[in-house]
This record gives C-alpha cells, sequence and structure tokens, in this order.
C-alpha cells in the first residue's frame, strides 16, 4: 500500500524536472455552481500533463546497471512524453509504444523530448502488450504509466502543493484513467487533512465505479471516449487498493459533458485543456456529485494535450451543448427569393450565418424544390428555441441535425 511517506520522499527527485503548478479561483465557476471553486492547473506542466512527476520519481530510483539498460513503456501520449523528458534529462534510452491511433501531437512531441517512439495497437492495453515484449527482448526497465507504486507516489506530489496552496480544501476532484494520479493525490490529501476525494471517469472507459461495486476489478471490452488520456479498459491492480481504501466516491461523465467543460476554460478561463484534464470540472459543472454553497472545491486540470483537429471537434460539440451552434435542414420552394426570405428571418431573429448548403438534386425532394442546410451561431438554448418557434411559424419544416 503507498503511503504518506512514499508522496513525500518523491518531491525532491520529482522538483528535478517538474514545476509547482498555480491553484487558480475561478470567479466563472463558482458563480455558475455556488461552491468556490479552484483550478490545478497541471495543463501548465513540463509536457503538459502531471505524467512527468511519477515519470521522473520511478526513473530516478534506478541503480546505474539499470538504467544502462534502458527503459520502455507505454502510453496514449501524456505518459509517452513524461517518461521521454525525465528519461533524456537522466541521460536514459527510452523506447515508448503508443496506440496506432494516438494523436499525431503527442506523437511528435515524444520523439521531440526524446523518446523512440513505436506505433502498435489499437489502444493503451495492446501497447502495453508490445511494451512488455521489448522489455523482454531486451532487459529495459518498464515505467508502468500507473500501476507502480513510485509512479504513484510521484503524482502525489500534485496532492501535496494542492494542501499547500489552499489548506482549507473541502473537496478535491481528479480524473481517473488507470487509477495512478488518484492514488498519489488521495495519499497526500487524506494524510493531511479531511477533504473528500472525487475520482472521475469518462462514461466511455468507466471501469472503476462498476469494479467498487463489485470490490473487485472489472475490465471493459472497449473504450470509447474523446478523453484519450484517460481511455483505459482496467484500474490497476495497486492503484485500485489505494482508491478502495482513500476515495470517497468515483461519478461518470458523458462526453458531451466533458466537450461543454472543455470549451467552458477556453472561452471563461482563456485556459487549453484536453479532455481528460476536463473530466474534473465537468464532473462539478453537471452536478454528478453533491456539494455544497460555497465549498472549496479543487478540480486537478491534469493535461493540456490536445490535437488541433481533435479540438475543432470537441469545440462544435461544446458550443452545441451549450447552444452557441445549431445545423439545420430545410426545404425551400425553387424559385428567386426563397434563399434570402430565410435569411432575413435568421437575421430578424439575431442569428449569424456560418455557412449554406444549398441541393437541388436530391432524391428526397420535389423536383422544384431546393434543400437547405445551415450552420447557425446562437446565443443560447432560449434563443435555439425561440429562432426554431419562428421558423416553424414561418411554415418551414425544420431537421435540427446538431
Amino acid at each position: 500500500m503507498l503511503e504518506y511517506a512514499d508522496v513525500v520522499a518523491a518531491r525532491d527527485r520529482v522538483a528535478r524536472t517538474a514545476r509547482e503548478t498555480p491553484l487558480d479561483h475561478s470567479n466563472t465557476f463558482s458563480t455558475w455552481t455556488g461552491a468556490d471553486v479552484h483550478l490545478k492547473l497541471e495543463n501548465f506542466q513540463r509536457t503538459g500533463s502531471f505524467k512527468i512527476r511519477g515519470a521522473t520519481n520511478r526513473i530516478a530510483q534506478l541503480s546505474d546497471d539499470r538504467r544502462a539498460d534502458g527503459v520502455v513503456t507505454a502510453s496514449a501520449g501524456n505518459h509517452a512524453q513524461g517518461v521521454a523528458l525525465a528519461a533524456s534529462r537522466i541521460g536514459v534510452d527510452a523506447t515508448i509504444v503508443m496506440p496506432e491511433h494516438a494523436p499525431i501531437s503527442k506523437v511528435k512531441a515524444t520523439d521531440n523530448y526524446g523518446g523512440e517512439v513505436v506505433l502498435h495497437g489499437a489502444d493503451y492495453d495492446a501497447a502495453a502488450e508490445r511494451a512488455h515484449e521489448i522489455e523482454r527482448e531486451t532487459g529495459a526497465t518498464y515505467v508502468h504509466a500507473f500501476d507502480d507504486p513510485a509512479v504513484m507516489a510521484g503524482q502525489g506530489t500534485l496532492g501535496l502543493e494542492i494542501v499547500e496552496q489552499r489548506p482549507d480544501v473541502d473537496t478535491v476532484v481528479v480524473p481517473i484513467g488507470g487509477g495512478g494520479l488518484i492514488a498519489g493525490v488521495a495519499t497526500a490529501v487524506t494524510a493531511e487533512t479531511d477533504a473528500r476525494v472525487v475520482g472521475v471517469q469518462a462514461e466511455g472507459a468507466s471501469s472503476v465505479a462498476e469494479s467498487l461495486r463489485k470490490g473487485e476489478i472489472v475490465e471493459r471490452a472497449s473504450v470509447d471516449t474523446i478523453a484519450d488520456g484517460i481511455a483505459t479498459r482496467r484500474v490497476g491492480d495497486l492503484t485500485f487498493e489505494v482508491i478502495e481504501r482513500r476515495v470517497d466516491e468515483v461519478v461518470t461523465v458523458t462526453d458531451a459533458e466533458i466537450a461543454t467543460a472543455v470549451t467552458a476554460l477556453l472561452e471563461r478561463s482563456k485556459t487549453l485543456v484536453e479532455g481528460a484534464g476536463a473530466v474534473s470540472l465537468a464532473a462539478v459543472l453537471a452536478e454528478r456529485f453533491d456539494y455544497d454553497d460555497d465549498e472549496t472545491v479543487v478540480t486537478a486540470l491534469c493535461g493540456g494535450n490536445i490535437d488541433l483537429n481533435v479540438l475543432t471537434n470537441v469545440v462544435r460539440r461544446g458550443l452545441v451543448e451549450r447552444g452557441r451552434f445549431l445545423r439545420i435542414r430545410t426545404v425551400l420552394k425553387d424559385r428567386p427569393g426563397a434563399l434570402q426570405e430565410l435569411v432575413d428571418l435568421l437575421a430578424d431573429t439575431r442569428t449569424n450565418v456560418y455557412a449554406v448548403e444549398h441541393d437541388r438534386a436530391s432524391k428526397d425532394i420535389a423536383v422544384n424544390a431546393a434543400e437547405v442546410e445551415l450552420d447557425l451561431e446562437t446565443r443560447g438554448d432560449e434563443h435555439v428555441a425561440e429562432l426554431l418557434d419562428a421558423l416553424e411559424a414561418a411554415g418551414y419544416e425544420v431537421e435540427v441535425l446538431v
């Protein structure tokens, strides 16, 4: 069982490569929720995530002989970058196995930090199988992404910072993938305070809540979530023991709620956070667990490494969920002025048109008609409802596409 002393001992080693990250009070999210919300900005960490903490603590404790054999690991991206940078700083060769569909930005970053990247498999678990083969073939030390006491202790230094920065914290909300971060943070927080620790998983990669209910680890057949950094099929054996003992509650959030949180952070806090890093705030905004007015809540925003193509889709989904973007389809009479009449109605309802697609060839409409799809900027859910009512009152049959 990981102990508080292990986390404290890790601090000096971790400080060699990791920086202390800010804890920022959010007026916006406090107003939205009624709680006293603080953002632990671990997305500002070197390599863009907390993973460098655990990687540094693990590699720093290798003997000279083990260092000479190098290290190997598997990761969807953030642990990959942490191991690559930590190993290069200590002078150790690192081989990183990443899923074939890992975000290209994370693959390139891992290479730039000095890791030798091997792409293999559809997800983290398949990549891990290949990494263990390399371990056996080369004698390199396997640096587990989460299920290792030294890695957990390193991640726990984030919890030490939270307690020092906000000693009166009531609730700490932490993302869960394999469980290394929450195991370390919970160990630090519960040793120093009476605060509760709430874990959050993406709904499409949620093994922990069911595992806790059954009292044993449950492995999912597959994962499906925009939060690729926590897309693991199962929690670790060692991390699960800590979660059972020290984590008060585990909840899940949907991809739509994650996208909403990512978008809100960009717009209101001017902060870029990846899906896995935003799940903690998503749980607070979606009220996935109970909290009191003025309760001091710290959300760990544990990473900011998001592929720009993924970001485009996530932001678009977030705008849809907040009533800020609407795509509709309707049919017009194929005559001069018909499109202008529709555009005039949109202007009268203060709706901005992003894009228009006009199709006269569809088999699903009459010969003297034209199908139109429009991408619209809207002002919120009430505005969307007003717009759709106005279109219906004007005789348009509208299909909402997104």
